[in-house]
């Protein structure tokens, strides 16, 4: 069963009607001993960092999430479901993360003077945008190179190892807009809400877990 975890913040029936769309059952759940019976997870999110870490702690999920994804099941993260796997964010000042996969969490920065040649970009990066291909997991095998996706956030992951990231993306500059490492494939845009596009991304995903 595709377990999508409930902790407060998230466009959770979006990403469950984007499941059932494409054929495949998902069950949304906040309680950890569902998080442990589940065959794959999806953690979406949207808002603040430190607010999805101190709502995980609350629910006592932050150790079921842990120990399934060291087990090697499939997760996919959505925009802070990407965010809380890396070391800590820097927003509202240092907030720990998950720790799964080393770096750091930015805020988004672009130049405002006058002599800067340009119109400074807004904040947060709202709406669509391409990525591009650095590796090819299985989750994007009917995306194509360039496509366009939705996005929402004001902060974006900086990994250490450079071979986790999956796709960039240019706003203001390169910034990694998803990493895949063994079963963890995690984005910064919103699958849920990027059509049909993202709907394949959904399909893929159900076909890894075999739910």
């Amino acid at each position: 069963m595709i377990v999508i975890i409930d902790y407060g913040m998230g466009n959770l029936r979006s990403v469950e009607k984007g499941f059932e769309h494409v054929g495949h059952k998902a069950k949304i759940v906040r309680d950890a001993e569902s998080i442990r019976s589940a065959t794959s997870l999806v953690l979406p999110g949207v808002g603040a960092f430190r607010d999805c870490m101190n709502n995980l702690k609350q629910l006592n999920l932050i150790d079921p999430i842990v120990e399934k994804i060291n087990q090697g099941i499939p997760y996919l993260g959505i925009c802070l479901g990407l965010q809380i796997l890396f070391t800590e964010s820097e927003e509202f000042g240092r907030t720990q993360g998950l720790n799964i996969i080393p770096g750091a969490v930015r805020r988004f920065s672009f130049d405002k003077s006058p002599d800067s040649g340009s119109p400074a970009l807004k904040i947060p990066h709202m709406g669509w945008n391409t990525i591009k291909k650095v590796k090819s997991p299985p989750i994007l095998k009917d995306v194509a190179d360039n496509a366009h996706l939705y996005f929402v956030h004001s902060y974006y992951v900086v990994p250490q190892d450079q071979d986790v990231i999956a796709t960039t993306t240019d706003y203001g500059g390169e910034f990694t807009s998803m990493i895949w490492k063994d079963n963890i494939y995690a984005t910064q845009f919103h699958p849920e809400k990027s059509q049909d596009v993202g709907l394949s991304i959904l399909k893929a995903f159900g076909e890894i877990t075999g739910d």
